[in-house]
């Protein structure tokens, strides 16, 4: 393991800062992928581009599926505050259509922190 000093350690802890996690869940109406209807599948896609747009501007980090996470289907992970994060998710026609709902917090990270690639 890589020993890290007092003095680096110090050195990145002041570069934390808050982002918003988001915790996407399943709504009142959300069916399972495979049995969507088309014109949810269709708000379904619209979201999926809207949340592409997102890291396309620097809002959206993060963002992706979870597997087998029972009524917890996906993760965000917003580089905006909290309010900004609000209004954008109840906006999304996916929400408006109360196929998936959320919960969000506030959570400490290191920017520049990456996924490695695949």
């Amino acid at each position: 393991m890589v020993e890290i000093s007092d003095d680096d350690m110090q050195a990145r802890l002041d570069t934390v800062r808050p982002y918003v996690v988001v915790l996407l869940k399943k709504g009142a109406a959300y069916t399972p992928p495979d049995d969507r209807p088309p014109e949810q599948q269709r708000i379904v896609i619209e979201h999926g581009r809207r949340n592409m747009a997102l890291q396309a501007e620097g809002k959206l980090s993060i963002v992706g599926p979870l597997q087998s996470g029972g009524d917890f289907v996906g993760l965000y992970v917003f580089a905006v505050p909290e309010d900004e994060v609000r209004t954008i998710m109840e906006s999304d026609p996916a929400f408006e259509a109360r196929i998936f709902t959320y919960e969000l917090m506030t959570f400490f990270g290191f920017p520049g922190d990456v996924l490695p690639p695949a």
